[in-house]
């Protein structure tokens, strides 16, 4: 069975849900409740990657998860920690991380595949060309899935040079970043390209404009205006690509909606005989 990891947003400004946990009791809270429906891990980040978003400290990103680690950790809750950061990852698998989640794979510091080789957690590597704030303006692509593919490669050979094991790589092909509309769903059409790299795939469609704006369009609606297009519908939309990604061989999914998802992976290997 495909897992799920479910979102926990400490942050004031994430596209959906910003601020809703921001305090740490409430993210705690959170993250158990998803756990109870069903999440494998719970995935912690305490800086904003949407679309334009500012930058934060490692001191403000690390004041705002390492309690929520703590604590999540010890209540023997599997917890991967969201950071560009290595000090952030490194404070983060102290606490009691066990994954670190990189959207950047290792190019926003360079400091990040020796901290998680030193830690000793697995890695996350996800596709990226910059920061939130011009990601759009390097949406430049030919064969955007095998370029993904590529780009990801050359991220998991400087993962092995830097003495990360390749048992311990999950790659992600950055589902909204760097890519823009059309361009995502290309990626997900050609995933066995991805899946093909070897290490494990995490896919993340959650929430993501580009299903507003697959979403708008068959309302007869204009794609500049997403804000008729509710989280639910979005949850809905991410619940089916969630399952069309674990048939096409994802190893995980990353989600807001965990019970949504839960019951559209059931029903896909219900379908498949599994």
């Amino acid at each position: 069975m495909t897992a799920i990891w479910g979102i926990v947003n400490v942050t004031p400004d994430s596209f959906s849900d910003g601020g809703r946990f921001l305090a740490a009791d409430d993210a705690v809270a959170h993250g158990l409740r998803l756990r109870a429906e069903g999440a494998s891990v719970l995935d912690i980040g305490g800086e904003s990657t949407r679309p334009g978003a500012e930058r934060v400290s490692p001191e403000v990103e690390q004041a705002r998860v390492i309690p929520v680690i703590e604590q999540l950790a010890e209540a023997g809750v599997p917890v991967s920690i969201d950071t560009l950061n290595a000090s952030t990852a490194a404070a983060a698998v102290r606490a009691g991380a066990r994954i670190v989640n990189d959207v950047s794979g290792g190019l926003a510091d360079p400091e990040m595949r020796a901290a998680v080789a030193e830690s000793g957690a697995d890695y996350v590597i996800g596709h990226w060309r910059g920061f939130s704030s011009d990601m759009y303006a390097r949406a430049e692509y030919r064969r955007v899935a095998r370029e993904v593919a590529g780009e990801l490669q050359e991220r998991i050979g400087e993962a092995a040079a830097s003495g990360i094991a390749p048992s311990r790589l999950i790659v992600d092909p950055g589902i909204g970043f760097a890519k823009a509309g059309a361009q995502n769903w290309d990626v997900l059409r050609g995933l066995d390209e991805i899946v093909a790299l070897g290490p494990r795939v995490l896919v993340g469609t959650s929430r993501k404009r580009f299903l507003a704006e697959t979403l708008q369009r068959t309302a007869g609606g204009e794609t500049a205006d997403l804000a008729g297009v509710s989280t639910e519908r979005r949850d809905l939309a991410t619940a089916v690509t969630s399952a069309l990604a674990a048939r096409a061989g994802a190893w995980a999914v990353r989600v807001h909606d965990v019970a949504a998802t839960r019951d559209a992976l059931a029903v896909v290997h219900a379908w498949d005989g599994a």
